[in-house]
């Protein structure tokens, strides 16, 4: 694991080696083992390369790599999980490629180097479509002056492009371009329009003017000479998608479980390949634990666990997880976090993040990051399960929903909405509280008033597609909120059309693994991680398993209202079904009550009144109205404040660095 800068220009400096080595140096912890430049001032490409070495500790890894053929120069960041196998391939298929025969030619065992081989043997794209991996590259083409940059199918590796000027800008994460001289850090109010929308900014939008994102599963190819950018992709997720649905797995229940966990298995073993000690974060629940569970069944050792615990009852998996752990045999480590303890990691949010990021589950993830990284090198995860088996209580809740709302007039829905949003929340609380005490204890509701203006917005919606995207959604109209912006499209404004074939739940699973997936948890986790230089793994999105995934049919996957029943059954043959059969519990903190105590100080100073009109990027009224309501109990507002303050304090670094 490692990251990568560098540029493309008409202007390359006299000296380059400075520049390169200063946009290395701002991830020098994605990559504190080694660093390396290359440049060609006549083609006017400079390459910068940190590494965190993994497999091939020598120096016949480092970076940036020449091919042997010495026709390509390549920065990289990743895994390829299959590199030996495709060796075996090259080695076997195209012998000429090596000038002693055989394995003999080959300089060290690092992936990069296979990776180098088989982009002269078969091509950029061709190459992409033989790796199993994860990554992010830049490779230049010394013979034709092209620079091709390439990102993973499913989104684990970031990577970030842009022109600024006459300049081509380019790395694994924005401080990286930041310090270049031609960097404008002009701030996007379209896309922050986004990040109140969802907590995340989503691909291919960035939080700066004329910097993009790549999208996962594609590569685009630029020179000075032909300077429009254009992305291709060589795996596509919709596809993936239309294709499982139209031609569904045909064998049994039995046959599918089993195919399911051989398919699991070998990602987990092919994960399993390092250099480096290894482990594996825990909670305790389905997903985590199955991959645990597959580990310690391939592993001669006990295989090191992780899990970070609060005392606050309603945010802690610890014992569940250690649970698990004892049952596997897992050599587990768990931590138990003060809210002060995590409460410190705040102020290094901005920097880890590089844009304004708002899912507050970073705080527990970079903790739990930190704990692995005092005896591991690489973590394996379990992310991704639910959106491939069916997971997400959203989507059973939007499908329901939607098919009692559609038997209603929608003229008459919007009516009701608009005659409940009429009545404040605290009139609303007022005259509904007192009822309250005739109600059965289970029946109770605090904050109805809260509660029937969320369900007013629910009522009002056109179409399930509609409705799904107001419940994944915080700030309902951003545009509203955020000063001279206009939301973008994206791809969940678009879903029923570009998903065509898929019914409602398989349209929900397949744009959250092409938006939230990519661009919420894999970069929360991405940063985190390597904000203290650990490595990552994501069996789960081995694209072999996202594939069987979506040929299974819905009813494997959604069983009484209960997701990832095929996920399930693989797990059981591991692990005992009353040590992970529980209700969905995130991987949260309590910023809400955080908000109310210990936190108040420094949110009120990001959030005052004078500092929202005169930094311009808000209309202050209702921020400051959520912030008074919320302080007083009224409402929980913490989702959105959370997205203003992350921003906010982004902001305040981002000015203090120009």
């Amino acid at each position: 694991m490692c990251g990568f800068a560098g540029f493309l220009s008409n202007h390359f400096p006299e000296h380059p080696e400075p520049l390169l080595q200063a946009m290395g140096y701002t991830i020098l912890h994605r990559g504190p083992d080694d660093g390396g430049q290359w440049w060609d001032a006549d083609a006017g490409m400079g390459l910068s390369h940190r590494r965190l070495a993994i497999v091939d500790l020598s120096a016949a890894g480092h970076q940036p790599m020449v091919s042997a053929c010495g026709r390509f120069v390549i920065a990289f960041n990743g895994e390829i999980y299959n590199h030996l196998a495709l060796r075996r391939e090259l080695e076997h298929s195209l012998p000429d490629l090596f000038s002693h025969g055989g394995r003999e030619s080959w300089r060290g065992h690092s992936d990069t180097e296979t990776l180098l081989a088989a982009f002269t043997a078969w091509g950029i794209e061709g190459a992409l479509k033989k790796c199993i991996g994860m990554f992010a590259l830049a490779c230049w083409d010394r013979q034709t002056r092209v620079l091709t940059l390439a990102r993973d199918r499913l989104g684990e590796k970031p990577l970030y492009y842009g022109w600024q000027g006459d300049t081509f800008l380019f790395g694994s994460e924005l401080k990286a371009l930041r310090a270049h001289p031609a960097f404008s850090a002009s701030i996007d109010r379209d896309a922050l329009c986004l990040l109140m929308r969802h907590n995340y900014i989503p691909a291919p939008y960035s939080i700066y003017r004329g910097i993009a994102k790549l999208s996962p599963g594609c590569f685009l190819q630029v020179s000075l000479q032909k300077p429009e950018l254009r992305e291709t992709c060589y795996w596509s997720m919709v596809d993936v998608a239309r294709a499982g649905v139209a031609s569904p797995f045909n064998g049994n229940p039995k046959q599918a479980v089993d195919q399911l966990e051989q398919l699991l298995k070998s990602a987990v073993a092919q994960q399993m390949m390092a250099d480096v000690p290894l482990g594996a974060f825990l909670s305790g629940g389905i997903d985590s634990s199955t991959i645990v569970a597959l580990m310690q069944a391939q592993s001669e050792r006990p295989v090191k666990t992780f899990t970070i615990g609060f005392d606050e009852a309603g945010y802690n998996e610890a014992v569940h997880a250690s649970a698990v752990a004892k049952h596997l045999g897992t050599e587990h480590t768990e931590l138990y976090v003060s809210p002060q303890q995590a409460m410190a990691v705040i102020p290094l949010l901005p920097s880890l993040y590089c844009e304004p990021f708002a899912d507050s589950s970073q705080i527990p993830t970079f903790l739990v990051s930190q704990l692995a990284k005092q005896q591991v090198t690489v973590s394996l995860s379990g992310d991704a399960g639910d959106e491939l088996f069916c997971g997400y209580n959203r989507y059973v809740l939007a499908n329901r929903l939607w098919a009692k709302l559609s038997r209603l007039p929608l003229g008459l829905r919007q009516a009701v909405a608009q005659a409940l949003t009429a009545v404040a929340p605290a009139t609303w609380n007022a005259m509904l509280g007192p009822m309250q005490s005739f109600l059965p204890q289970k029946l109770r509701q605090t904050n109805m008033g809260d509660k029937l203006h969320k369900g007013a917005g629910v009522l009002a919606v056109p179409s399930v597609d509609a409705l799904y995207l107001r419940l994944v959604s915080h700030w309902h109209d951003p545009a509203q909120w955020v000063l001279n912006a206009k939301e973008p499209a994206t791809l969940l404004t678009d879903a029923e059309s570009l998903l065509d074939g898929l019914d409602a739940v398989q349209r929900m699973m397949a744009l959250d693994t092409l938006t939230y997936l990519p661009d919420d948890i894999l970069t929360k986790v991405d940063r985190a991680a390597m904000g203290v230089s650990l490595e990552t793994r994501v069996p789960f999105l081995d694209h072999r398993v996202v594939e069987f995934a979506w040929q299974l049919p819905q009813a494997l996957k959604l069983r009484e209202g209960v997701g990832k029943w095929a996920l399930r059954q693989v797990l059981y043959r591991h692990v005992p079904k009353n040590l992970v059969e529980r209700p969905k519990m995130g991987f949260g903190v309590p910023i809400d009550v955080w908000l109310r105590g210990p936190l108040r100080v420094w949110a009120d100073d990001l959030l005052t009144q004078d500092r929202l009109k005169r930094e311009g990027y808000f209309d202050p009224a209702p921020i400051r109205q959520k912030w008074a309501e919320h302080l007083s109990g009224q409402r929980n507002w913490s989702y959105y404040l959370w997205d203003v303050l992350m921003f906010q304090a982004w902001l305040e670094q981002d000015a203090a660095s120009r």
